[in-house]
C-alpha cells in the first residue's frame, strides 16, 4: 500500500476521526505534528491552553505508540516541512483536518496549493462538527450558501444523523524512520504552567460522567453559575479530543431511556442544542470567513463601538463592582473557563455598558481561554453584540443585577471567586452600591470590593438610544 502522511492539528484522537479514517482510506499511515508559527501563535497567547495541547498531544503519542507507532515530531513552516517529510517516508498524499476560521482556511488553502504544485495530494477533511457544512447546505430544499439564522439550522440538524468514523479494522501505520523532535512542552510556548491532564481518555472520561450524572439537570446547571455541574467539554472539542459525532450519538441514545423525567429529557435535549449551536457558528464561518474582520449583518457595519473606555481596565481586571461580571473574569483569570450565561453577562456589558467593540474583548479572552476555535468565539461574541447571526430587533443587554437576583441570589458563585466579599452576608452580594455623595467609612477598607464604575441603567439606556437613531437613519 501506499504512505499517506497525516498530520494532526486540532483533533488529537484516534476514534472516530474522519480525516485519519480518509487518511486510512488511501494506505498506510504515518503520523505527523507540525509546530509552526500560527500553532506557535495561538498557544502562546494563553498558559493554560499551551499546557492543555501538551497534555493532548503526549496522550495523543502515548496512545500511537500503544499501536506500534509514534508521532514525528518537526518544527517550521508548514509547507517545506511536510515535502521534505514526505520525500523521507515515500508519501505521495497527506491528509489533515480542515479550520473554519478565517486565517486556518485560508492558511489550509494555501497549503493545499503548494503541496499539489510539489505533486503531492493533499485531502483536507471536515471533521470538527458532528454535521459538516456539506451536509446541512446540500439538505437544503433550495440553493445557497450555509445558514444566517439558527432556528432553521437547528430544525435541519436535528434530522440528520452524523456519519461515525472508526477507526478501520484494516488501519495501519507506516513504517518510516526520520527522525523526531521531542514533544512539545508548555516552556517551548513561554507557559510556565504543568502539563494539564488532557487526551481522548481524559475526555472520554469526562464526558461519560456528564452523561450519566449531570446530563440530566444540564437546564439547571446552564442557568446557575454556582452550580457547576456543565459538559466542560469546550477545551476538548476545540482541539479534538473528542468528537463532536461521538457525543451527539450518545445524548441521542441516552434520550431514548424510558426510565427517563420529562425534565431529564428536556435537559438532554437543551445539551444537545448547544452542540447544534456549535455546528451552526462552525458553518457560519466557513461560509462567511470575513466575520474575523466584520460584523454578519452589512447594517452594522457602519455603527461605530468605541476601541476604548476609561473604565475598560476594571472590566479586564474584574473589578467593575457588579458581582456577576467581575466573578466572571476572575475565574476565567484562574481557571482558563468561564460559566456559559456569565460569559454572555460579561461580554454584554463590554459591549453596552462600556461601548467597546467586541474585536477588544475576543481578543482580551484569547489570553486567558484554555479552548482554541476562533470561529466559534467569533460567532458567539458577535451574537452578543447585536451585529452577528442573532436576528433580534434590538440588542439582548444584559442587566448584571438582575441577572445576578435571578440566577446568583445568595451570591455563592460571585463569593467564590471574589475574595473582596468573603464577609458580606450572601443576599447583600448581587446588589453593588452606586457611586454615592454621601461618606462612608469602610469596615473593610484593605480589601473593599470595588464600587461600581457606572450605572447600568443610565448606560443601557444610553446605548439603545443611539442604537436606534442608527437604525433609524440607516
Amino acid at each position: 500500500m501506499s504512505t499517506v502522511l497525516y498530520r494532526f492539528t486540532r483533533d488529537l484522537r484516534l476514534d472516530d476521526h474522519a480525516g485519519l479514517a480518509a487518511a486510512a482510506a488511501q494506505g498506510s499511515v504515518v503520523p505527523v505534528l507540525i509546530v509552526d508559527k500560527p500553532l506557535e501563535r495561538r498557544l502562546a497567547a494563553s498558559a493554560k491552553r499551551a499546557a492543555f495541547y501538551c497534555g493532548a498531544v503526549a496522550a495523543l503519542d502515548a496512545a500511537l505508540r500503544e499501536r506500534g507507532t509514534s508521532l514525528i515530531v518537526r518544527r517550521g513552516p508548514a509547507a517545506p516541512t511536510i515535502k521534505g517529510l514526505a520525500r523521507e517516508c515515500g508519501a505521495k498524499t497527506i491528509a489533515w483536518s480542515a479550520s473554519f476560521d478565517r486565517a486556518g482556511i485560508d492558511e489550509d488553502q494555501r497549503l493545499q496549493s503548494q503541496l499539489e504544485e510539489a505533486g503531492l495530494r493533499a485531502i483536507v477533511v471536515q471533521d470538527a462538527p458532528a454535521i459538516t457544512p456539506e451536509e446541512t447546505t446540500a439538505a437544503r430544499p433550495s440553493a445557497g450558501e450555509g445558514y444566517r439564522a439558527f432556528v432553521p439550522y437547528h430544525d435541519l440538524w436535528r434530522e440528520l444523523e452524523p456519519p461515525s468514523y472508526e477507526v478501520p479494522l484494516l488501519l495501519s501505520f507506516a513504517k518510516c524512520d526520520a527522525p523526531t523532535l521531542i514533544l512539545p512542552k508548555p516552556a517551548d510556548f513561554g507557559s510556565g504552567e504543568a502539563h494539564m491532564a488532557a487526551g481522548a481518555a481524559e475526555a472520554q472520561k469526562t464526558f461519560d460522567e456528564f452523561l450519566l450524572g449531570s446530563a440530566t439537570q444540564y437546564a439547571f446547571a446552564l442557568s446557575v453559575p454556582a452550580d457547576d455541574r456543565t459538559s466542560h467539554l469546550a477545551a476538548d472539542l476545540s482541539f479534538g479530543t473528542i468528537a463532536a459525532r461521538t457525543i451527539v450519538r450518545m445524548v441521542r441514545s441516552r434520550i431514548e431511556d424510558p426510565f427517563l423525567l420529562a425534565e431529564e429529557r428536556s435537559s438532554l435535549k437543551l445539551f444537545l442544542r448547544s452542540i447544534a449551536l456549535r455546528d451552526f457558528f462552525l458553518q457560519l464561518s466557513w461560509y462567511n470567513p470575513q466575520t474575523d474582520r466584520a460584523p454578519l449583518q452589512d447594517k452594522m457595519r457602519k455603527f461605530t463601538f468605541s476601541s476604548s473606555h476609561s473604565q475598560l481596565d476594571a472590566w479586564r481586571d474584574g473589578r467593575t463592582g457588579y458581582p456577576l461580571v467581575d466573578a466572571g473574569i476572575r475565574q476565567l483569570h484562574a481557571t482558563g473557563w468561564m460559566h456559559p450565561r456569565v460569559r454572555a453577562i460579561a461580554a454584554s456589558f463590554l459591549c453596552f455598558d462600556l461601548g467597546v467593540d467586541w474585536r477588544v474583548g475576543l481578543a482580551e479572552w484569547e489570553h486567558y481561554l484554555i479552548e482554541d476555535e476562533p470561529a466559534l468565539a467569533i460567532g458567539n461574541w458577535q451574537w452578543i453584540a447585536g451585529v452577528g447571526a442573532d436576528l433580534a430587533a434590538y440588542p439582548r443587554i444584559y442587566n448584571p443585577r438582575k441577572q445576578a437576583r435571578r440566577f446568583d441570589p445568595n451570591g455563592v458563585y460571585a463569593k467564590t471567586w471574589i475574595s473582596e466579599l468573603a464577609h458580606v452576608p450572601s443576599g447583600a452580594v448581587g446588589m453593588p452600591r452606586l457611586p454615592t455623595s454621601q461618606t462612608e467609612l469602610p469596615l473593610f477598607a484593605e480589601n473593599e470590593y470595588a464600587r461600581p464604575i457606572l450605572d447600568h441603567e443610565v448606560a443601557a439606556r444610553e446605548f439603545l438610544k443611539r442604537y436606534q437613531d442608527f437604525i433609524s437613519h440607516s
